[in-house]
């Protein structure tokens, strides 16, 4: 069994930083996709940000990119995502991800889900 657990999640005034990581447990684990999902309330759950571990390749939302990064530590078996000049409207619990599959080629689903991490972002 698969477990991801986020940490680094807090308040933070707008135009700070955070860094969420997550670690893997369970089993030797090298997924190929890994990423970090988010969900404010009365919204559905976006994606953030994903990595394909193979070939260290990314892909961001619009919303975010130019601002957050998202990396890897392969000897820790680590996903970090670096939020910088957070905004308000990023308050959201996010989610680590990994695994899982695309609709249409596009769209992703994750396997799995860590239990997330909140952050609040205040102006």
């Amino acid at each position: 069994q698969v477990q991801l657990v986020e940490s680094g999640g807090g308040s933070v005034q707008a135009g700070g930083s955070l860094r969420l990581s997550c670690g893997a447990s369970g089993k030797t684990y090298n997924p190929q996709y890994m990423g970090w999902f988010r969900q404010a309330p009365g919204t559905e759950r976006e994606e953030v940000a994903r990595i394909n571990t193979r070939v260290n390749s990314t892909v961001y939302a619009d919303s975010v990119r130019g601002r957050f990064t998202i990396s890897q530590d392969n000897a820790k078996s680590t996903l970090y995502l670096q939020m910088d000049s957070l905004k308000p409207e990023d308050s959201a619990i996010y989610y680590c991800v990994a695994e899982g599959f695309f609709i249409g080629g596009v769209k992703w689903s994750p396997k799995y889900w860590g239990q997330g991490t909140q952050v609040t972002v205040s102006s």
